[in-house]
């Protein structure tokens, strides 16, 4: 069934092209010019069985899956650090004997990650903003699409490039939450999450060149460099960037009880 305004495409060949024996296939059974339907504004064109046996049904156009998160094996170093202030934030703080988390205890927290090749390409030091649509890196450019990402910037946070460095280090530093999801991918150089576990420990994670990661909405986090002072970042975000860090204490938070809801109570299993 072909819509009269389909046979109007047809341009200058006119309506009469699609049933002039002369101008169509010989496998196509014609249907004169009386058979239009004008009730509903249709022509039927009925082709022979073996013509319909030759018809291919239209491509359908796949839908690549979600990128997978990176196998246990590249995800990034994290343990727990000793209670009480932190008294040098560049420091690796470990225990003694060191206490590893696993990378199944991230996930629980709703830490994602993924390990891409951020030496293989070429980014600047500084872009504010930084067009995510300009990325060249196939697994870069599939998790743009995969979550989203229509804002990026990239920074470099070192006493050559950043202002006030030292204050804004120990700023970035406060424990504190975000309304939104937090993904930063590390370009360059390296540094310290801290996330609160689900005894409120405090889990570092050291994050390095290739590390793409995201720190779910309501979590408690803080960020540092660590003891070589320099981290080359991109900052990803869905809509309009949210900078607003919201310090703790701030449980009545809306993106915080939406955390703990997800995240830290218990889920109740029905009998």
């Amino acid at each position: 069934v072909i819509s009269m305004s389909t046979i109007r495409t047809f341009g200058r060949l006119g309506v009469n092209s699609l049933y002039d024996p002369q101008s169509t296939p010989q496998s196509t059974k014609i249907v004169p010019p009386d058979c239009i339907d004008k009730r509903y504004d249709t022509v039927i064109i009925t082709m022979s069985e073996d013509a319909a046996e030759k018809a291919e049904p239209p491509a359908k156009k796949v839908k690549s899956s979600p990128m997978e998160q990176s196998p246990a094996s590249e995800w990034p170093e994290a343990w727990i650090m000793p209670e009480g202030e932190c008294k040098d934030q560049k420091a690796p703080n470990k225990l003694s004997p060191n206490v590893p988390v696993t990378v199944e205890q991230l996930q629980d927290l709703g830490i994602c990650y993924w390990k891409l090749d951020a030496g293989a390409y070429n980014y600047p030091k500084i872009s504010v903003p930084w067009d995510p649509k300009d990325a060249v890196d196939p697994k870069l450019t599939q998790l743009r699409d995969d979550r989203g990402y229509n804002y990026a910037d990239i920074i470099t946070v070192h006493p050559d490039t950043l202002p006030q460095y030292e204050i804004k280090v120990k700023a970035f530093f406060e424990e504190h939450i975000h309304d939104a999801e937090e993904i930063r991918y590390i370009l360059g150089g390296s540094g310290y999450f801290d996330v609160r576990d689900k005894e409120d420990r405090w889990v570092r994670i050291h994050i390095k060149a290739g590390d793409l990661m995201t720190l779910p909405e309501g979590i408690y986090h803080r960020f540092t460099v660590d003891e070589a002072d320099m981290i080359h970042a991109m900052r990803l975000f869905i809509g309009v960037p949210v900078w607003t860090p919201f310090n703790r204490p701030c449980d009545e938070h809306e993106s915080r009880q939406k955390y703990v809801g997800e995240f830290l109570e218990e889920k109740k299993v029905e009998a």
